[in-house]
Protein backbone atom coordinates (compact mmCIF):
# COMPACT_ATOMS: atom_id res chain seq x y z
CA UNK A 1 0.00 0.00 0.00
CA UNK A 2 1.58 3.79 -0.74
CA UNK A 3 0.99 5.80 2.16
CA UNK A 4 0.35 9.78 1.66
CA UNK A 5 2.50 12.44 2.79
CA UNK A 6 6.62 12.47 4.51
CA UNK A 7 4.69 12.24 8.26
CA UNK A 8 2.94 9.34 7.03
CA UNK A 9 6.13 7.48 5.78
CA UNK A 10 7.82 8.29 9.20
CA UNK A 11 5.45 7.03 10.86
CA UNK A 12 5.34 3.70 9.11
CA UNK A 13 8.90 3.56 10.01
CA UNK A 14 8.98 4.41 13.49
CA UNK A 15 6.31 1.78 14.07
CA UNK A 16 8.24 -1.11 12.18
CA UNK A 17 10.98 -0.53 15.17
CA UNK A 18 9.04 -0.33 17.63
CA UNK A 19 7.29 -3.40 17.20
CA UNK A 20 9.70 -5.48 14.36
CA UNK A 21 8.17 -8.98 15.19
CA UNK A 22 4.47 -7.56 14.97
CA UNK A 23 5.25 -5.76 12.00
CA UNK A 24 5.94 -8.87 9.94
CA UNK A 25 2.53 -9.99 10.30
CA UNK A 26 0.33 -6.84 9.54
CA UNK A 27 3.05 -5.72 6.61
CA UNK A 28 2.47 -9.00 4.58
CA UNK A 29 -1.40 -7.26 3.66
CA UNK A 30 -2.51 -4.29 2.06
CA UNK A 31 -3.57 -1.81 5.03
CA UNK A 32 -6.30 0.62 4.22
CA UNK A 33 -5.14 3.84 2.68
CA UNK A 34 -7.34 7.53 3.95
CA UNK A 35 -9.85 6.64 1.55
CA UNK A 36 -10.46 3.82 2.63
CA UNK A 37 -10.31 4.35 6.60
CA UNK A 38 -12.98 7.10 5.60
CA UNK A 39 -15.48 4.41 4.26
CA UNK A 40 -14.44 2.29 6.94
CA UNK A 41 -15.29 4.83 9.63
CA UNK A 42 -18.62 5.83 7.78
CA UNK A 43 -20.40 3.06 8.38
CA UNK A 44 -20.67 4.36 12.14
CA UNK A 45 -23.11 7.15 11.80
CA UNK A 46 -22.47 10.15 14.31
CA UNK A 47 -25.04 10.21 17.02
CA UNK A 48 -25.30 13.33 18.86
CA UNK A 49 -26.00 12.58 22.51
CA UNK A 50 -27.53 15.26 24.42
CA UNK A 51 -29.43 14.38 27.96
CA UNK A 52 -30.75 16.88 29.87
CA UNK A 53 -29.59 17.36 33.47
CA UNK A 54 -31.06 20.19 34.95
CA UNK A 55 -33.44 18.79 37.39
CA UNK A 56 -30.69 16.62 39.31
CA UNK A 57 -29.71 18.15 42.72
CA UNK A 58 -26.87 20.39 42.67
CA UNK A 59 -24.65 17.86 45.15
CA UNK A 60 -25.55 15.29 42.14
CA UNK A 61 -24.33 17.49 39.36
CA UNK A 62 -21.23 18.39 41.25
CA UNK A 63 -21.23 14.51 41.64
CA UNK A 64 -21.89 13.60 37.79
CA UNK A 65 -18.73 15.49 36.73
CA UNK A 66 -16.28 13.31 38.73
CA UNK A 67 -18.02 10.30 37.46
CA UNK A 68 -17.37 11.98 33.77
CA UNK A 69 -13.82 11.72 34.89
CA UNK A 70 -13.52 8.32 36.10
CA UNK A 71 -15.37 7.07 33.49
CA UNK A 72 -12.84 8.23 31.31
CA UNK A 73 -10.04 6.87 33.36
CA UNK A 74 -11.87 3.69 32.11
CA UNK A 75 -11.04 3.83 28.89
CA UNK A 76 -7.39 3.79 29.48
CA UNK A 77 -7.65 0.55 31.50
CA UNK A 78 -9.81 -1.01 28.63
CA UNK A 79 -7.19 0.25 26.21
CA UNK A 80 -4.54 -2.03 28.14
CA UNK A 81 -6.55 -5.30 28.52
CA UNK A 82 -7.31 -5.42 24.97
CA UNK A 83 -3.69 -5.51 23.85
CA UNK A 84 -0.10 -4.68 25.67
CA UNK A 85 0.70 -2.20 22.69
CA UNK A 86 -2.31 0.29 22.68
CA UNK A 87 -1.40 2.66 25.29
CA UNK A 88 2.10 3.43 23.47
CA UNK A 89 0.75 3.37 19.83
CA UNK A 90 -2.45 5.66 20.88
CA UNK A 91 0.54 8.38 21.89
CA UNK A 92 1.84 7.70 18.57
CA UNK A 93 -1.43 8.66 16.41
CA UNK A 94 -2.26 11.50 18.60
CA UNK A 95 1.55 12.98 17.25
CA UNK A 96 1.00 12.06 13.71
CA UNK A 97 -0.68 15.82 11.98
CA UNK A 98 -1.43 14.40 8.69
CA UNK A 99 -4.67 13.25 6.84
CA UNK A 100 -3.56 9.53 6.92
CA UNK A 101 -2.53 9.84 10.91
CA UNK A 102 -6.05 11.79 11.60
CA UNK A 103 -7.76 9.05 9.77
CA UNK A 104 -6.53 6.01 11.72
CA UNK A 105 -6.53 8.04 15.00
CA UNK A 106 -10.26 8.50 14.30
CA UNK A 107 -10.74 4.51 13.33
CA UNK A 108 -8.47 3.26 16.56
CA UNK A 109 -10.54 5.57 18.84
CA UNK A 110 -13.80 3.90 17.25
CA UNK A 111 -12.66 0.47 18.01
CA UNK A 112 -10.03 1.17 20.98
CA UNK A 113 -7.12 -0.51 19.08
CA UNK A 114 -6.30 -1.01 15.75
CA UNK A 115 -7.88 -3.73 14.83
CA UNK A 116 -11.56 -3.41 12.91
CA UNK A 117 -14.26 -4.51 14.69
CA UNK A 118 -16.58 -5.23 11.60
CA UNK A 119 -13.57 -7.03 9.56
CA UNK A 120 -12.74 -9.99 11.52
CA UNK A 121 -10.90 -7.94 13.80
CA UNK A 122 -8.13 -7.09 10.67
CA UNK A 123 -5.54 -4.68 11.25
CA UNK A 124 -5.53 -1.38 9.91
CA UNK A 125 -2.27 -0.13 11.30
CA UNK A 126 1.01 -0.87 10.28
CA UNK A 127 3.52 -2.52 13.32
CA UNK A 128 0.58 -4.74 14.67
CA UNK A 129 -0.38 -8.69 14.78
CA UNK A 130 -2.69 -9.37 11.98
CA UNK A 131 -5.71 -9.52 13.94
CA UNK A 132 -6.86 -9.16 17.86
CA UNK A 133 -4.72 -11.91 19.73
CA UNK A 134 -7.42 -14.39 20.71
CA UNK A 135 -6.58 -13.91 24.97
CA UNK A 136 -6.31 -10.38 24.46
CA UNK A 137 -3.52 -8.92 27.17
CA UNK A 138 -5.56 -10.83 29.94
CA UNK A 139 -2.61 -13.82 28.84
CA UNK A 140 1.12 -14.29 27.62
CA UNK A 141 0.81 -13.61 23.91
CA UNK A 142 2.41 -16.74 23.01
CA UNK A 143 0.23 -18.89 25.40
CA UNK A 144 -2.17 -21.47 24.29
CA UNK A 145 -5.08 -22.65 25.41
CA UNK A 146 -2.99 -25.89 25.64
CA UNK A 147 -0.50 -24.08 27.92
CA UNK A 148 -2.97 -22.64 29.96
CA UNK A 149 -4.64 -26.04 31.03
CA UNK A 150 -1.54 -27.88 31.59
CA UNK A 151 -0.25 -25.08 34.26
CA UNK A 152 -3.60 -24.94 35.64
CA UNK A 153 -3.83 -28.69 36.44
CA UNK A 154 -0.57 -28.19 38.57
CA UNK A 155 -1.82 -25.85 41.02
CA UNK A 156 -3.67 -25.51 44.21
CA UNK A 157 -7.54 -25.84 43.44
CA UNK A 158 -8.17 -21.94 45.52
CA UNK A 159 -5.39 -20.95 42.57
CA UNK A 160 -7.46 -22.32 40.30
CA UNK A 161 -10.34 -20.78 40.68
CA UNK A 162 -8.16 -16.95 40.76
CA UNK A 163 -6.29 -18.07 38.04
CA UNK A 164 -10.15 -18.23 35.97
CA UNK A 165 -11.44 -15.23 37.59
CA UNK A 166 -13.04 -12.65 36.33
CA UNK A 167 -10.79 -10.21 38.15
CA UNK A 168 -6.83 -11.58 37.37
CA UNK A 169 -4.84 -11.49 34.34
CA UNK A 170 -2.44 -14.15 33.36
CA UNK A 171 1.44 -13.07 33.20
CA UNK A 172 4.98 -15.20 32.42
CA UNK A 173 7.66 -15.83 35.95
CA UNK A 174 10.55 -14.20 34.77
CA UNK A 175 12.88 -16.99 34.67
CA UNK A 176 15.55 -16.60 37.51
CA UNK A 177 19.07 -17.15 35.49
CA UNK A 178 21.31 -20.20 36.84
CA UNK A 179 24.75 -20.27 37.44
CA UNK A 180 27.02 -21.93 34.23
CA UNK A 181 27.12 -25.25 34.59
CA UNK A 182 24.47 -25.70 36.79
CA UNK A 183 22.55 -29.53 37.25
CA UNK A 184 20.01 -29.09 39.21
CA UNK A 185 16.22 -30.34 38.57
CA UNK A 186 14.32 -28.37 35.59
CA UNK A 187 11.70 -26.02 36.65
CA UNK A 188 8.24 -27.62 37.21
CA UNK A 189 5.43 -26.17 34.75
CA UNK A 190 3.53 -24.63 38.14
CA UNK A 191 6.60 -22.03 37.88
CA UNK A 192 6.07 -20.73 34.65
CA UNK A 193 2.53 -18.79 34.69
CA UNK A 194 1.16 -16.46 37.56
CA UNK A 195 -1.66 -14.47 38.52
CA UNK A 196 -1.86 -11.23 39.10
CA UNK A 197 -4.78 -9.57 40.14
CA UNK A 198 -6.29 -6.33 38.59
CA UNK A 199 -6.28 -3.93 41.52
CA UNK A 200 -1.90 -4.89 40.89
CA UNK A 201 -2.13 -4.96 37.10
CA UNK A 202 -4.34 -1.67 37.07
CA UNK A 203 -2.73 0.11 40.25
CA UNK A 204 -2.33 3.42 39.06
CA UNK A 205 -5.44 3.92 37.22
CA UNK A 206 -8.05 2.38 39.51
CA UNK A 207 -6.67 4.29 42.34
CA UNK A 208 -7.28 7.41 40.66
CA UNK A 209 -10.65 6.36 39.96
CA UNK A 210 -11.35 4.81 43.53
CA UNK A 211 -10.45 8.88 44.30
CA UNK A 212 -12.77 10.37 42.26
CA UNK A 213 -16.08 7.38 43.16
CA UNK A 214 -14.99 8.45 46.45
CA UNK A 215 -15.49 12.22 45.87
CA UNK A 216 -18.64 11.24 44.25
CA UNK A 217 -19.79 9.47 47.08
CA UNK A 218 -19.17 12.53 49.54
CA UNK A 219 -21.61 14.82 46.70
CA UNK A 220 -24.71 12.78 46.13
CA UNK A 221 -27.47 12.96 48.44
CA UNK A 222 -28.76 9.84 47.43
CA UNK A 223 -27.76 7.32 49.61
CA UNK A 224 -28.14 4.27 47.79
CA UNK A 225 -25.25 6.00 44.78
CA UNK A 226 -23.29 7.08 48.24
CA UNK A 227 -23.03 3.07 49.24
CA UNK A 228 -22.42 1.76 45.97
CA UNK A 229 -19.49 4.12 45.02
CA UNK A 230 -18.16 4.16 48.56
CA UNK A 231 -18.09 0.02 48.12
CA UNK A 232 -16.94 0.35 44.43
CA UNK A 233 -14.11 2.50 45.14
CA UNK A 234 -12.76 -0.24 47.84
CA UNK A 235 -13.14 -2.92 44.95
CA UNK A 236 -11.14 -0.92 43.16
CA UNK A 237 -8.37 -1.34 45.84
CA UNK A 238 -9.42 -4.92 47.30
CA UNK A 239 -10.18 -6.79 43.99
CA UNK A 240 -13.01 -8.42 45.87
CA UNK A 241 -15.75 -7.09 43.55
CA UNK A 242 -18.78 -9.06 45.61
CA UNK A 243 -20.27 -6.37 48.09
CA UNK A 244 -20.31 -3.57 45.75
CA UNK A 245 -22.19 -6.14 42.90
CA UNK A 246 -24.83 -6.50 45.89
CA UNK A 247 -24.86 -2.55 46.15
CA UNK A 248 -25.20 -2.16 42.44
CA UNK A 249 -28.84 -4.08 42.55
CA UNK A 250 -29.76 -2.26 45.44
CA UNK A 251 -28.95 1.30 43.37
CA UNK A 252 -31.82 3.58 43.21
CA UNK A 253 -30.76 6.86 41.93
CA UNK A 254 -31.16 9.61 39.15
CA UNK A 255 -28.20 8.81 38.23
CA UNK A 256 -27.44 5.26 37.25
CA UNK A 257 -23.97 4.30 36.87
CA UNK A 258 -22.27 0.90 35.93
CA UNK A 259 -18.70 0.74 36.32
CA UNK A 260 -16.07 -1.82 36.48
CA UNK A 261 -15.17 -5.15 35.50
CA UNK A 262 -18.04 -7.19 33.56
CA UNK A 263 -18.45 -8.72 30.36
CA UNK A 264 -16.02 -11.43 29.04
CA UNK A 265 -16.39 -11.19 25.05
CA UNK A 266 -12.30 -9.78 24.54
CA UNK A 267 -11.50 -12.79 26.34
CA UNK A 268 -11.80 -15.27 22.85
CA UNK A 269 -9.69 -18.23 24.91
CA UNK A 270 -11.94 -19.07 27.45
CA UNK A 271 -14.61 -15.98 28.36
CA UNK A 272 -12.77 -15.95 31.71
CA UNK A 273 -11.50 -12.48 31.94
CA UNK A 274 -13.75 -9.55 32.65
CA UNK A 275 -13.09 -6.09 30.63
CA UNK A 276 -14.05 -2.34 32.22
CA UNK A 277 -16.44 -0.63 30.80
CA UNK A 278 -18.01 2.32 32.21
CA UNK A 279 -21.68 3.83 31.56
CA UNK A 280 -23.00 7.13 32.89
CA UNK A 281 -26.43 7.53 32.91
CA UNK A 282 -29.79 9.44 33.54
CA UNK A 283 -32.58 7.30 34.71
CA UNK A 284 -35.96 7.92 32.71
CA UNK A 285 -38.31 7.68 35.65
CA UNK A 286 -41.72 7.58 33.67
CA UNK A 287 -40.13 4.64 31.14
CA UNK A 288 -38.77 2.56 33.95
CA UNK A 289 -41.96 2.41 36.12
CA UNK A 290 -43.95 1.38 32.55
CA UNK A 291 -42.00 -1.61 32.02
CA UNK A 292 -41.20 -2.84 35.37
CA UNK A 293 -44.49 -5.13 34.82
CA UNK A 294 -42.83 -7.43 33.20
CA UNK A 295 -41.01 -8.54 36.11
CA UNK A 296 -44.08 -9.73 37.52
CA UNK A 297 -44.39 -12.22 34.86
CA UNK A 298 -40.86 -13.79 34.83
CA UNK A 299 -41.96 -17.01 37.08
CA UNK A 300 -44.42 -17.89 34.36
CA UNK A 301 -42.14 -17.32 31.77
CA UNK A 302 -39.99 -19.80 33.39
CA UNK A 303 -42.26 -22.12 33.76
CA UNK A 304 -43.43 -22.26 30.20
CA UNK A 305 -39.75 -22.42 28.74
CA UNK A 306 -39.94 -25.34 26.22
CA UNK A 307 -37.36 -27.72 28.07
CA UNK A 308 -37.55 -30.45 29.56
CA UNK A 309 -39.62 -29.12 32.98
CA UNK A 310 -36.38 -30.49 35.03
CA UNK A 311 -34.02 -27.94 34.06
CA UNK A 312 -36.81 -24.73 34.56
CA UNK A 313 -36.20 -23.16 37.82
CA UNK A 314 -38.92 -23.29 40.31
CA UNK A 315 -38.64 -20.37 42.53
CA UNK A 316 -36.54 -17.42 40.56
CA UNK A 317 -34.69 -15.25 42.58
CA UNK A 318 -36.18 -11.54 43.67
CA UNK A 319 -37.67 -9.78 40.84
CA UNK A 320 -35.20 -8.41 38.48
CA UNK A 321 -35.06 -4.48 38.10
CA UNK A 322 -35.57 -3.23 34.66
CA UNK A 323 -33.82 0.58 34.61
CA UNK A 324 -34.30 2.33 31.41
CA UNK A 325 -31.54 5.39 30.82
CA UNK A 326 -30.48 8.28 28.78
CA UNK A 327 -26.24 7.73 28.48
CA UNK A 328 -24.49 10.89 29.07
CA UNK A 329 -21.18 8.80 28.38
CA UNK A 330 -19.97 5.34 27.56
CA UNK A 331 -16.56 4.31 28.29
CA UNK A 332 -13.93 0.90 27.93
CA UNK A 333 -16.22 -2.04 26.33
CA UNK A 334 -18.70 -0.17 26.70
CA UNK A 335 -17.89 2.09 24.26
CA UNK A 336 -15.94 0.54 20.91
CA UNK A 337 -17.12 -0.96 17.85
CA UNK A 338 -20.74 -1.64 17.97
CA UNK A 339 -22.54 0.21 20.62
CA UNK A 340 -24.23 -1.11 24.01
CA UNK A 341 -27.89 -0.97 23.42
CA UNK A 342 -29.05 -2.27 26.28
CA UNK A 343 -26.85 -4.77 29.67
CA UNK A 344 -27.72 -7.41 31.90
CA UNK A 345 -25.21 -7.66 35.03
CA UNK A 346 -23.79 -8.73 37.39
CA UNK A 347 -22.20 -11.63 35.74
CA UNK A 348 -21.02 -13.30 39.44
CA UNK A 349 -23.64 -15.96 39.53
CA UNK A 350 -23.61 -15.86 44.03
CA UNK A 351 -25.10 -12.10 43.29
CA UNK A 352 -27.36 -13.53 40.24
CA UNK A 353 -28.88 -16.23 42.87
CA UNK A 354 -29.42 -13.89 45.72
CA UNK A 355 -30.32 -11.00 43.85
CA UNK A 356 -31.15 -12.18 40.32
CA UNK A 357 -29.51 -8.90 37.95
CA UNK A 358 -30.69 -5.82 36.85
CA UNK A 359 -31.52 -4.53 33.25
CA UNK A 360 -30.53 -1.25 32.00
CA UNK A 361 -31.57 -0.44 28.36
CA UNK A 362 -30.08 2.45 27.05
CA UNK A 363 -33.11 4.64 25.12
CA UNK A 364 -31.70 7.14 23.64
CA UNK A 365 -28.78 4.85 21.99
CA UNK A 366 -31.71 2.47 21.07
CA UNK A 367 -33.52 5.49 19.65
CA UNK A 368 -30.40 6.44 17.32
CA UNK A 369 -29.52 3.05 16.34
CA UNK A 370 -33.21 2.42 15.08
CA UNK A 371 -32.92 5.83 13.41
CA UNK A 372 -29.55 5.68 11.99
CA UNK A 373 -29.19 2.07 11.02
CA UNK A 374 -32.25 -0.65 11.27
CA UNK A 375 -34.66 2.25 9.25
CA UNK A 376 -32.82 2.50 6.22
CA UNK A 377 -31.89 -0.98 6.33
CA UNK A 378 -36.02 -1.98 6.42
CA UNK A 379 -36.52 0.09 3.37
CA UNK A 380 -33.82 -1.94 1.38
CA UNK A 381 -34.27 -5.61 2.74
CA UNK A 382 -38.23 -5.59 3.06
CA UNK A 383 -40.94 -4.67 0.63
CA UNK A 384 -42.69 -1.62 0.73
CA UNK A 385 -45.98 -2.93 2.44
CA UNK A 386 -43.95 -4.75 5.17
CA UNK A 387 -42.29 -1.11 5.43
CA UNK A 388 -45.52 -0.02 7.65
CA UNK A 389 -44.81 -2.89 10.23
CA UNK A 390 -41.36 -1.76 10.81
CA UNK A 391 -41.65 0.62 14.45
CA UNK A 392 -39.30 1.34 16.94
CA UNK A 393 -41.59 0.14 19.94
CA UNK A 394 -41.51 -3.74 19.13
CA UNK A 395 -37.44 -3.36 18.39
CA UNK A 396 -37.36 -1.42 22.28
CA UNK A 397 -39.50 -3.76 24.05
CA UNK A 398 -37.35 -7.14 22.15
CA UNK A 399 -33.85 -5.36 23.55
CA UNK A 400 -36.06 -5.30 26.85
CA UNK A 401 -37.37 -8.73 26.78
CA UNK A 402 -33.21 -10.12 25.55
CA UNK A 403 -32.03 -8.51 28.71
CA UNK A 404 -34.43 -10.06 30.80
CA UNK A 405 -33.71 -13.12 29.53
CA UNK A 406 -30.43 -13.38 30.29
CA UNK A 407 -31.40 -14.30 33.78
CA UNK A 408 -34.08 -16.69 32.80
CA UNK A 409 -33.39 -20.67 31.84
CA UNK A 410 -30.05 -22.38 32.86
CA UNK A 411 -26.87 -21.32 35.09
CA UNK A 412 -26.41 -23.47 37.20
CA UNK A 413 -26.40 -26.76 36.33
CA UNK A 414 -25.28 -30.74 36.68
CA UNK A 415 -22.81 -32.27 34.74
CA UNK A 416 -22.16 -35.74 34.75
CA UNK A 417 -22.97 -35.54 38.95
CA UNK A 418 -21.40 -32.70 39.27
CA UNK A 419 -22.20 -29.05 39.45
CA UNK A 420 -21.09 -25.86 37.38
CA UNK A 421 -22.05 -23.47 35.21
CA UNK A 422 -23.22 -23.59 32.06
CA UNK A 423 -20.25 -20.25 31.32
CA UNK A 424 -18.08 -22.76 32.72
CA UNK A 425 -18.68 -25.37 30.31
CA UNK A 426 -19.17 -23.70 27.02
CA UNK A 427 -16.06 -21.79 28.03
CA UNK A 428 -15.52 -19.62 24.65
CA UNK A 429 -18.41 -20.69 23.23
CA UNK A 430 -20.63 -19.32 25.96
CA UNK A 431 -21.66 -15.70 25.00
CA UNK A 432 -22.14 -16.64 21.07
CA UNK A 433 -24.76 -19.29 22.49
CA UNK A 434 -26.08 -17.24 25.29
CA UNK A 435 -27.01 -13.98 23.29
CA UNK A 436 -28.88 -16.45 20.83
CA UNK A 437 -30.61 -17.66 23.21
CA UNK A 438 -31.84 -14.86 24.83
CA UNK A 439 -33.13 -13.10 21.26
CA UNK A 440 -34.94 -16.48 20.91
CA UNK A 441 -36.11 -16.73 24.24
CA UNK A 442 -36.99 -12.80 24.48
CA UNK A 443 -39.06 -13.77 21.25
CA UNK A 444 -40.57 -16.53 23.13
CA UNK A 445 -41.27 -14.60 26.43
CA UNK A 446 -43.22 -11.69 24.43
CA UNK A 447 -45.45 -13.92 22.20
CA UNK A 448 -46.19 -15.82 25.94
CA UNK A 449 -47.26 -12.27 27.21
CA UNK A 450 -48.95 -11.59 24.27
CA UNK A 451 -50.81 -14.50 24.50
CA UNK A 452 -51.96 -13.49 27.86
CA UNK A 453 -52.04 -10.15 28.06
CA UNK A 454 -56.00 -9.62 29.24
CA UNK A 455 -55.50 -12.56 31.76
CA UNK A 456 -52.00 -11.20 33.55
CA UNK A 457 -53.36 -7.55 32.69
CA UNK A 458 -50.82 -6.56 31.07
CA UNK A 459 -52.96 -4.22 28.50
CA UNK A 460 -50.93 -0.43 29.42
CA UNK A 461 -47.85 -2.07 28.60
CA UNK A 462 -47.84 -4.42 25.82
CA UNK A 463 -50.14 -4.38 22.66
CA UNK A 464 -50.80 -7.66 22.12
CA UNK A 465 -53.23 -7.80 18.62
CA UNK A 466 -52.61 -9.34 15.38
CA UNK A 467 -51.00 -6.20 14.39
CA UNK A 468 -48.66 -5.66 17.42
CA UNK A 469 -47.48 -9.20 16.74
CA UNK A 470 -46.96 -8.69 12.95
CA UNK A 471 -44.77 -5.60 14.09
CA UNK A 472 -42.63 -7.65 16.48
CA UNK A 473 -41.62 -10.28 13.73
CA UNK A 474 -41.08 -8.06 10.93
CA UNK A 475 -39.15 -5.32 13.31
CA UNK A 476 -37.47 -8.49 14.25
CA UNK A 477 -36.25 -9.12 11.15
CA UNK A 478 -34.89 -6.16 9.93
CA UNK A 479 -32.82 -6.24 13.01
CA UNK A 480 -31.41 -9.30 12.35
CA UNK A 481 -29.67 -7.52 8.95
CA UNK A 482 -28.72 -5.43 11.36
CA UNK A 483 -27.23 -7.48 13.89
CA UNK A 484 -25.14 -9.92 11.25
CA UNK A 485 -23.18 -6.63 9.87
CA UNK A 486 -21.73 -6.89 12.85
CA UNK A 487 -19.68 -10.14 12.03
CA UNK A 488 -19.25 -13.53 13.54
CA UNK A 489 -16.69 -12.56 15.72
CA UNK A 490 -19.41 -10.77 17.76
CA UNK A 491 -21.09 -12.48 19.67
CA UNK A 492 -24.39 -11.13 18.80
CA UNK A 493 -23.42 -11.50 15.31
CA UNK A 494 -22.83 -15.19 15.64
CA UNK A 495 -25.53 -16.05 17.13
CA UNK A 496 -28.00 -14.20 15.18
CA UNK A 497 -26.13 -15.98 12.51
CA UNK A 498 -27.83 -19.11 13.76
CA UNK A 499 -30.76 -17.71 14.43
CA UNK A 500 -31.27 -16.72 10.62
CA UNK A 501 -30.49 -19.69 8.83
CA UNK A 502 -32.64 -21.86 11.29
CA UNK A 503 -35.54 -19.38 10.36
CA UNK A 504 -34.91 -19.63 6.57
CA UNK A 505 -33.98 -23.21 6.58
CA UNK A 506 -37.76 -23.92 8.61
CA UNK A 507 -39.49 -21.83 6.24
CA UNK A 508 -40.19 -18.80 8.56
CA UNK A 509 -38.06 -15.92 7.30
CA UNK A 510 -39.03 -15.89 3.16
CA UNK A 511 -36.64 -14.59 0.59
CA UNK A 512 -38.28 -13.26 -2.63
CA UNK A 513 -36.71 -12.94 -6.20
CA UNK A 514 -36.29 -9.10 -5.72
CA UNK A 515 -33.76 -9.69 -2.75
CA UNK A 516 -36.47 -8.51 -0.07
CA UNK A 517 -37.47 -11.24 2.82
CA UNK A 518 -40.89 -11.51 4.51
CA UNK A 519 -42.13 -13.29 7.66
CA UNK A 520 -44.54 -16.12 7.62
CA UNK A 521 -45.82 -15.58 11.25
CA UNK A 522 -47.43 -19.10 12.02
CA UNK A 523 -44.67 -20.94 11.15
CA UNK A 524 -42.52 -18.17 12.98
CA UNK A 525 -43.79 -18.84 16.31
CA UNK A 526 -43.32 -22.60 15.71
CA UNK A 527 -39.72 -22.63 14.72
CA UNK A 528 -39.01 -20.02 17.70
CA UNK A 529 -40.37 -22.52 20.17
CA UNK A 530 -37.99 -25.60 18.23
CA UNK A 531 -34.72 -23.30 18.09
CA UNK A 532 -35.45 -22.48 21.71
CA UNK A 533 -35.54 -26.03 22.65
CA UNK A 534 -32.30 -26.79 21.19
CA UNK A 535 -30.68 -23.25 23.19
CA UNK A 536 -31.93 -23.93 26.48
CA UNK A 537 -31.05 -27.68 26.20
CA UNK A 538 -27.59 -27.12 25.18
CA UNK A 539 -26.82 -24.95 28.09
CA UNK A 540 -29.39 -26.81 30.99
CA UNK A 541 -26.90 -30.41 29.62
CA UNK A 542 -23.59 -28.08 29.27
CA UNK A 543 -23.18 -29.60 26.26
CA UNK A 544 -19.98 -27.87 24.56
CA UNK A 545 -19.99 -30.74 21.44
CA UNK A 546 -23.20 -30.30 20.84
CA UNK A 547 -22.77 -26.08 20.38
CA UNK A 548 -19.91 -26.32 18.84
CA UNK A 549 -21.61 -28.37 16.28
CA UNK A 550 -24.54 -25.72 16.16
CA UNK A 551 -22.03 -23.04 15.96
CA UNK A 552 -19.72 -24.28 13.07
CA UNK A 553 -22.74 -25.47 11.17
CA UNK A 554 -25.56 -22.29 11.46
CA UNK A 555 -22.97 -19.75 12.86
CA UNK A 556 -22.43 -18.83 9.13
CA UNK A 557 -22.72 -16.58 6.36
CA UNK A 558 -24.02 -18.19 3.94
CA UNK A 559 -23.39 -16.96 -0.19
CA UNK A 560 -26.65 -16.19 -0.50
CA UNK A 561 -27.07 -13.98 2.65
CA UNK A 562 -23.61 -12.78 1.85
CA UNK A 563 -24.93 -11.49 -1.29
CA UNK A 564 -27.81 -9.45 0.47
CA UNK A 565 -25.76 -8.30 3.06
CA UNK A 566 -23.70 -6.77 0.02
CA UNK A 567 -26.69 -4.95 -0.75
CA UNK A 568 -26.37 -2.93 2.56
CA UNK A 569 -22.32 -1.79 2.26
CA UNK A 570 -22.93 1.74 1.38
CA UNK A 571 -25.91 2.47 4.67
CA UNK A 572 -24.53 3.03 8.68
CA UNK A 573 -23.86 -0.24 10.13
CA UNK A 574 -23.95 1.00 13.81
CA UNK A 575 -23.69 4.26 15.47
CA UNK A 576 -20.78 6.72 16.55
CA UNK A 577 -22.04 8.56 19.46
CA UNK A 578 -21.06 12.05 20.50
CA UNK A 579 -21.34 12.30 24.10
CA UNK A 580 -22.19 16.03 23.99
CA UNK A 581 -23.88 16.71 27.28
CA UNK A 582 -20.12 15.05 28.76
CA UNK A 583 -18.13 16.86 27.01
CA UNK A 584 -20.10 20.40 27.80
CA UNK A 585 -19.91 19.45 31.98
CA UNK A 586 -16.17 18.18 31.41
CA UNK A 587 -15.17 21.08 29.98
CA UNK A 588 -17.14 23.51 31.89
CA UNK A 589 -15.39 21.54 35.43
CA UNK A 590 -11.83 21.96 33.38
CA UNK A 591 -12.62 26.20 32.87
CA UNK A 592 -13.85 26.50 36.64
CA UNK A 593 -10.75 24.95 37.73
Amino acid sequence: MKLVGVVASFFFIFVLLAYPTEAQESSAFSLPAIAELQAMTARFARAPLRVDVSHLSPGDRQALVKLLEAGKLIDDIFLKQLWAGNPSLYVRLQQDASSLGKARLHYFWLNKGPWSDLDDYKAFLPGVPARKLPGANFYPDDMSKDDFERWLATIPADQQERAKGFFTVIRRKIPVPKPKGFLGPPEKLSDSLRTVLYSEEYKEELGKAATLLKQAASLTDNASLKKFLTLRAEAFLSNDYYASDLAWMDLDAPLDITIGPYETYNDELFGYKAAFEAYINLRDEEETSKLTAFTHHLQEIENNLPMDPSYRNPRLGAAAPIRVVDQILGAGDGAHGVQTAAYNLPNDDRVVAQKGSKRVLLKNVQEAKFRSALVPIARRMLSESAMADVSFEPFFTHILAHELMHGLGPHQIKVNGRDTTVREEMKELFSAIEEAKADVTGLFALQLLMDHAKEWNLGKTLASDEAAQRQLYVTYLASSFRTLRFGLNDAHGKGMAVQFNYYLDHGAFIPHPDGTFSVDIPKMKKTVRDLDHVLLTLEAEGDYAGARKLLDEMGVIRPALAKSLERLKDLPTDIEPDFVTANQLLSAAKTSH
